[in-house]
């Protein structure tokens, strides 16, 4: 009996059933751990969720009513490691309820995370990084909060902030349960970012002094290093020392862009010959002032130099050919960028890959082999492999929407069956580029070769963007304010005018230009203005043709007796022409032009009151573009040298004493002749930087001494350019020189000479087609003459300043200048100084 009651107390102690978190199950009827039984599973309960579905914590347990489990065994352990796996819960438990002869009874229990109802910051943050955070963090209501997240979102905010210099940053979370909602919480995150670490210095060790063989005024000294510390430091981009004068690039460190930029000091030494160079050691520390000190330890090796350079493979082009395009000697400091852009791809296209690429040889390959290496000098095999000649099958466009097929094809300088040339389609983009119609930065074109046929299909890929402009100016002239309205259409379509289904709101798509300006300032001016241009006269030849018509009336809005009234209207008829020789840069334009005044008792600038003139010239344009865009031009020139001549009337008026006719007889028919030339390049530093320089020059002239140079079409230098927005009706032309008020450089009269010379620095801050955008800065220079006699080129007046411009759809560019004139004008004390000047429709 002793013995039966001792067993029964065994068995009480080792039934305990309690089944933790991972394996075990819990409750007090005895099962035999050490001896595993079958059980069937009668039914499961969910316990301690409120999100969830029973049915879905039953499927991802993978438990199954009527499923054959082992007590103890692996089903449990399963179970629950399925359920952790989902990141639902804090806490798992499962336990049994009952036993009814084989059949088993269990209950799941779970604790859910909270659910975040809302997260905030504290902290000092601003609006706008608040904004990036919350788009970087991606939290939304109802996800559940788990360690792992707020982890996650901590890591996050982090990178965020030392990414921008502030490596001290401190980022905790807070956790607060929310009153409002059930099993739900907010999220706090409290930063401190500190201050920005800046790098106080990058010390370099290792570099070896070499004897100086090219002294200089700036560099003197008898050894120097094979790279500067200037040179070195600059090849870092991003990891720059800390520099009150530094604007563009502030001092921070960021661990990514250290090593890019670690790898940028190896690429320098590379370029320099020192194939060998490596970083063998580098290190980081922080400073008593809250600053980095980088140092790092360089091996650098010994320099190469090129050595021989043989071709084998070339048929078409001799060995000669070939190494004068290569344009590398013997001997010269050994550089791989070098070697693969003068192989593969310079930017002036004179590489070798371009030389084939331009003459069919769509399939021509070139690996360069390092053959020998004595004494640091490197001979280098080029093996070719030319294939034969590619000639052009389909040429087609996608992505036009708006523009027809027939006007981007016939500015295309490739056609199916020529040979297939590299610089034919460079040369196709640039004249898309210049059609305004298409996103410059959407370009691209598609190569489709057939190798079995030597034939290749070329699909040029185009974005259509808005290209009609609404200009609304603004301005002074005659005393008053000047309205400005002008609607372009770029790409109007004259043969769809009737065609109802066409009109979106107008009839676009074949490329013309229409033009229509309206400008007034209420019953005392009003003019208006139509310009059409066919660029395709007759489809076949870019030949063009321009028509314009002119009317303005400007009077002292009196009736009757009292008014005072000039009338000036005009017609122009043009046509333009590309040719090919020298290049076909080059446009030649033939104008014919009339203006006709009509004064009625004007007291005005007009030197007579009553009568007419006449203004009959025939204009002529010669000019060379080839820059590559409109919007933001990055390389390329434009040239224009302009004539303009009227008849020689006073040659056949048997006149002899012009000073006994009255301003009325005198020009009543208008004489002169007037030379312009304008000349702009541009040239990049980087694909946003650019310089832009620019020369003008205008002369007016007369054939007849004793009548004197005519008093139309005379120029009027200084300010922004708008001065008068066309009031004024005598012909003039007004010159934009920043820093000076409008028109101050030039004689109360108008000059009949002037010259101009402009240098800008641009920077693209956006080069979205439909918001073009660029900061600017400029040196300006010019003067107003008013004779030849008086003309001395180097007499200028100067300026400087900064600015802004903008491209903006159905308005066209807009910009804000900023000017300071150097230099006094006599007897306008106010003219120079400080002056804001704002334009529209002005590229330069």
């Amino acid at each position: 009996m002793k013995i039966k009651l001792l067993l029964i107390f065994l068995v009480m102690i080792f039934s305990n059933h309690f089944i933790n978190a991972q394996d075990s199950i819990v409750n007090t009827d005895p099962i035999d751990y050490t001896q595993p039984k079958d059980y069937i599973l009668a039914d499961i309960s969910i316990k301690g969720i409120k999100f969830l579905s029973k049915s879905t914590i039953t499927d991802i347990s993978a438990l199954k009513i009527n499923q054959i489990i082992s007590i103890p065994g692996n089903d449990i352990s399963i179970a629950i490691n399925k359920l952790w796996k989902q990141n639902l819960f804090s806490d798992i438990k499962i336990e049994y309820d009952k036993i009814i002869n084989d059949s088993i009874y269990l209950n799941i229990i779970l604790k859910e995370y909270p659910r975040l109802s809302k997260f905030k910051f504290k902290g000092d943050i601003s609006k706008s990084n608040i904004t990036t955070l919350k788009d970087d963090l991606k939290l939304m209501r109802g996800k559940v909060l788990t360690q792992n997240l707020i982890k996650n979102s901590v890591n996050k905010i982090r990178k965020f902030y030392t990414d921008k210099g502030y490596l001290n940053v401190s980022v905790k979370h807070i956790v607060a349960k929310d009153s409002t909602s059930a099993n739900a919480s907010i999220l706090i995150f409290d930063i401190n970012k500190y201050d920005k670490v800046k790098i106080k210095d990058i010390i370099v060790y290792g570099r070896k002094e070499i004897v100086n063989t090219n002294k200089s005024f700036f560099n003197n000294k008898d050894t120097v290093y094979a790279i500067s510390n200037k040179r070195l430091k600059k090849s870092m981009k991003e990891t720059k020392v800390k520099n009150k004068w530094r604007f563009f690039k502030v001092s921070k460190f960021i661990n990514s862009n250290y090593e890019d930029d670690k790898n940028n000091i190896i690429e320098e030494y590379n370029n320099k010959g020192y194939r060998d160079a490596k970083i063998i050691n580098d290190t980081t520390y922080l400073n008593e002032d809250n600053t980095i000190t980088i140092e790092i330890t360089l091996e650098e090796g010994e320099p190469y130099l090129f050595g021989d350079i043989s071709f084998i493979g070339n048929t078409r082009y001799t060995n000669e050919q070939l190494s004068s395009q290569l344009g590398i000697d013997k001997g010269e400091v050994f550089n791989q960028s070098i070697l693969d852009s003068r192989l593969f791809g310079s930017q002036e296209g004179t590489d070798i890959s371009s030389l084939y690429l331009n003459d069919g040889y769509l399939f021509f390959n070139a690996t360069p082999v390092e053959i020998a290496t004595n004494n640091n000098t490197i001979d280098i095999e080029v093996r070719l492999y030319e294939g034969e000649q590619a000639r052009l099958n389909k040429i087609s466009v996608q992505g036009n929407t708006k523009t027809q097929d027939h006007v981007i094809m016939r500015e295309l300088r490739t056609r199916p069956g020529d040979l297939f040339k590299r610089s034919d389609i460079m040369r196709s983009q640039r004249e898309l580029a210049q059609m305004q119609y298409f996103d410059p930065e959407a370009f691209d074109v598609k190569i489709d070769p057939n190798p079995a046929r030597n034939e290749v299909d070329v699909t040029y890929i185009v974005s259509e963007k808005s290209s009609d402009q609404i200009q609304l100016q603004g301005g002074w002239g005659g005393g008053r304010v000047v309205g400005s309205l002008g609607l372009t259409f770029n790409n109007f379509s004259s043969r769809n005018i009737f065609n109802g289904s066409k009109w979106r709101p107008l009839p676009s798509g074949d490329g013309q230009r229409l033009s229509l300006t309206a400008r007034s300032n209420g019953a005392y001016y009003q003019n208006y203005m139509m310009s059409f241009t066919e660029p395709w006269l007759g489809g076949k030849k870019p030949t063009s043709l321009s028509v314009s018509l002119s009317k303005s009336v400007s009077s002292n809005g009196q009736t009757g007796d009292e008014r005072q009234e000039i009338q000036v209207s005009g017609l122009s008829l043009g046509i333009g022409k590309r040719l090919k020789n020298p290049d076909d840069y080059f446009t030649l334009y033939n104008g014919l032009n009339f203006i006709q005044y009509k004064l009625s008792n004007s007291q005005s600038f007009f030197s007579f009151r009553n009568g007419e003139s006449n203004n009959v010239n025939y204009q002529i344009n010669l000019g060379r573009n080839s820059v590559d865009q409109l919007n933001y031009p990055r390389q390329g020139s434009n040239f224009l040298l302009s004539i303009k001549l009227s008849p020689p009337y006073s040659m056949f008026d048997n006149v002899d004493d012009y000073s006994s006719l009255t301003d009325q007889e005198k020009y009543k028919w208008v004489e002169y002749y007037k030379w312009k030339f304008k000349a702009t390049w541009f040239s990049p530093f980087t694909e946003k930087l650019i310089l832009a320089t620019k020369t003008e020059f205008g002369f007016l002239g007369g054939y007849n001494d004793q009548l004197g140079i005519s008093p139309f079409e005379r120029f009027y230098v200084g300010g922004d350019g708008l001065s008068g927005m066309g009031y004024m009706n005598d012909g003039r032309e007004l010159v934009a020189l920043r820093g000076y008020s409008n028109n101050s450089l030039s004689p109360q009269t108008g000059a009949t000479i002037y010259n101009k010379y402009t240098a800008e620095i641009r920077y693209a801050l956006s080069l979205n087609p439909t918001s073009t955008m660029y900061a600017l800065a400029f040196l300006e220079a010019g003067n107003a003459w008013e004779d030849f006699d008086n003309f001395n080129p180097f007499g200028i007046k100067r300026s400087v300043g900064i600015g802004v411009k903008i491209m903006l759809p159905m308005i066209g560019m807009m910009g804000l200048d900023y000017g300071w004139g150097l230099d006094e004008i006599i007897g306008n004390p106010d003219a120079n100084g400080g002056q804001f000047h704002f334009s529209i429709g002005q590229n330069f």
